[in-house]
């Protein structure tokens, strides 16, 4: 029987990249959206794919999901890519308002999660889950407070569910990605001036040093080489994507509050 494979915000950016990589292989796919996707239509006349829409972070949705990946073969894969990028002083916002951020980024992980792993046990096969955390949950940008606390704690989480679940024959391991072109990336930049789109160039370079922002596809890979068998014996860890992004010393992307 073929592998499923949940992906939560599948639908664009990187979570469209690492569905499009896991269909390339043959694995079914289910994608979690909040939105119709009309890309995934023909792939779901086909038997090959899923849309289930809703929100990621509700426990019913994720198990919505769980049950029509286990209709499309056996479910094997679980990605939590969803994600709300919403920046936050917290001296204006106040710690109430925080928390709602915090957690927006947070729950999807946690929901998704219970819902795979009820559904690896269920089915007795063992399962591997990918969560998509960011470089700010090691080095934070000022200003975003609300999106690297959450990383921070999905990395927590990450190593936490690797050592629950581990002896039940389930992984748990996450990405910590950098810079990555996405089309909101593309639609920011089509939006600037020429000189603007040669500053944030410059920007990417100093931010990375491979010198670039990473793709869609490179994140893609290794998120399909942690969910694969190659990767059998690895566990609870957390794998920087982000061309060196987090190894350097200070982040010219800093902002102060004056």
């Amino acid at each position: 029987m073929r592998r499923a494979v949940v992906v939560t915000g599948g639908g664009r950016g990187v979570g469209r990249a690492v569905a499009e990589r896991l269909l390339a292989a043959g694995n079914a796919v289910v994608v979690l959206e909040q939105r119709h996707e009309a890309w995934l239509d023909p792939l779901i006349d086909q038997g090959r794919a899923a849309l289930v829409t809703g929100d990621a972070g509700d426990d019913d949705t994720a198990a919505q999901a769980a049950a029509a990946a286990q209709a499309l073969g056996a479910l094997r894969g679980w990605v939590n890519n969803a994600a709300v990028f919403r920046d936050a002083w917290l001296h204006e916002a106040g710690g109430a308002a925080v928390a709602d951020l915090v957690r927006a980024n947070l729950q999807p992980c946690l929901a998704g999660s219970a819902a795979a792993i009820r559904a690896f046990l269920a089915a007795g096969t063992g399962g591997a889950i990918v969560n998509v955390s960011s470089h700010q949950a090691q080095r934070a940008v000022s200003g975003a407070l609300p999106y690297a606390t959450a990383k921070a704690a999905v990395e927590g989480l990450t190593r936490s569910l690797a050592v629950d679940y581990g002896p039940l024959g389930i992984r748990v391991n996450a990405v910590a990605l950098g810079s990555i072109t996405t089309p909101r990336m593309d639609a920011a930049l089509a939006d600037m001036t020429d000189a603007e789109r040669a500053a944030h160039a410059r920007h990417m370079r100093d931010l990375h040093p491979l010198g670039r922002a990473g793709s869609g596809t490179e994140a893609a890979d290794a998120v399909a080489y942690l969910l694969s068998d190659a990767a059998s014996f690895i566990t609870g860890a957390v794998l920087p994507v982000d061309g060196g992004r987090a190894a350097q010393g200070p982040d010219p992307e800093a902002r102060r509050l004056d």
